[in-house]
């Protein structure tokens, strides 16, 4: 079995507000076209959000991205596997390139798999559980990683501020 965790605790400080809100639906509808994953759990921290999603927060979220990270490993079933990992401020995240990290770790591709752009690591990042209890405060970054090639796939993309947002989430993004 295979569980995905969302990273949303950040603080949204260089948006200016909540991204999470407007982000993380589209995120979600984006795991859910994936096959592979019997689990979502979304890591929430500084703001509360409104999902159905399963949720889980995490007082330590100020910690780094290492902190809300295990939270959400520990809050996934004992039946999981491994864990694909996706940031909440991804909205372009391909299903596809969930699909194939996980068929590459499937078929013994390594510990910690994640998609490549243009040679740059990004998400969605896979962690397989025996690596779980490794990962320091500041995120699975810091542990060496199988890049595996997504440019065929675009991109998940980055929003850190406003003017990052694809054009069909400006309208709903909060002031």
């Amino acid at each position: 079995m295979i569980g995905a965790v969302v990273l949303a605790a950040g603080a949204s400080t260089r948006f200016g507000a909540p991204k999470q809100r407007v982000l993380l639906p589209q995120v979600l509808h984006r795991l859910s076209e994936a096959r592979s994953l019997a689990e979502v759990v979304v890591v929430l921290g500084a703001h509360e959000v409104d999902t159905p999603a399963r949720t889980v927060t995490c007082a330590t979220w100020e910690r780094g991205p290492g902190a809300s990270l295990r939270c959400g490993l520990a809050a996934l079933s004992a039946e999981a596997r491994a864990a694909v990992v996706v940031l909440a401020d991804g909205p372009e995240l391909a299903p596809a390139a969930v699909e194939r990290i996980v068929d590459l770790w499937r078929a013994g591709g390594g510990e910690i798999l994640a998609a490549g752009y243009g040679g740059r690591r990004g998400h969605p990042v896979l962690l397989a559980r025996r690596v779980w209890d490794t990962i320091p405060d500041e995120g699975a970054r810091a542990l060496p990683a199988r890049l595996i090639p997504c440019d065929d796939l675009g991109s998940p993309g980055d929003v850190d501020v406003r003017e990052d947002l694809p054009p069909e989430l400006r309208v709903s993004a909060p002031e």
